[in-house]
């Protein structure tokens, strides 16, 4: 990897605001330290960062181009305080239109968004990695269609920004099964189609890693993983902007009786598993 590449990575970010949830800090212990980690592992503090959430999605690609993004709550049934979490990273609107570029240049449409906030997708990861809030960020959305070649074609047109300071996450879960969390019959399920994505993953033929995601519902117990596919999606943008990088598992955390990895591609030190 050139010295001052960014990696990319995709990341398990959690159940709901659990962060700022005390029962739920022991059962995140190893994310949050790892996700605490994270920006000791880049070449140099990123000039903005850009994130695919899979708690955004529109009928197009959308850029979020505000200056100063606003939140999003959008989980239930948690502690009142958890509604008024405040992340006050500011945007980057620079950045948000270097995106549009890069797509428009791949011949990908594009919309922008200049309310759209941040949702726990983005602000539950981003705090851990820089709580002091200090680094821009841009979100950029999945297309509603879960499309899996559109989704690589938008990460390989990103690829231009891992060299310009630009970190590039891609946020969701490897296993996304609000009916299967916690219950033991989900543990092999989710075990071995996460064993599946981290084969795919760590091919060291780009080719093989692609054409694997884009097949992704033949994993074992691909569906049953995720029923609706919104949180593995940002995983084959993140796959795109890798190009000939191998990815690897950054770390695994067990949580709710199911594996929730987080990946790395292009990481200039060896990871732990």
């Amino acid at each position: 990897m050139h010295s001052s590449r960014f990696p990319v990575y995709f990341l398990s970010h959690g159940g709901g605001p659990w962060p700022w949830i005390a029962q739920m800090q022991d059962m995140y212990a190893t994310t949050a330290r790892e996700f605490a980690a994270l920006p000791q592992r880049l070449p140099a503090r990123p000039t903005a960062i850009l994130v695919v959430s899979g708690h955004w999605e529109a009928d197009a690609f959308t850029v979020s181009t505000a200056v100063q993004p606003p939140m999003e709550y959008d989980y239930h049934g948690f502690p009142e305080h958890t509604y008024h979490i405040r992340y006050p990273a500011p945007g980057a609107p620079a950045l948000a239109a270097r995106v549009r570029e890069l797509l428009s240049g791949a011949a990908i449409a594009t919309r922008e968004d200049a309310q759209r906030g941040y949702d726990h997708g983005v602000f539950v990861p981003l705090h851990l990695m820089y709580p002091q809030a200090e680094v821009p960020v841009v979100m950029l959305s999945m297309k509603s269609n879960y499309d899996p070649a559109e989704h690589l074609r938008v990460g390989r047109a990103l690829a231009p920004l891992r060299d310009e300071g630009v970190l590039i996450v891609g946020s969701g879960l490897t296993y996304h099964n609000m009916r299967g969390f916690g219950r033991d019959e989900s543990t092999p399920v989710a075990a071995a189609f996460e064993a599946w994505l981290d084969g795919a993953i760590s091919q060291p033929d780009p080719r093989v890693r692609d054409a694997m995601l884009l097949d992704w519902e033949r994993g074992p117990g691909a569906r049953q993983a995720h029923p609706r596919e919104d949180h593995l999606v940002p995983l084959l943008v993140v796959a795109g902007a890798a190009g000939e990088d191998t990815g690897r598992a950054l770390f695994v955390d067990h949580v709710m009786k199911v594996p929730m990895a987080s990946y790395e591609f292009g990481g200039a030190r060896q990871a732990r598993a």
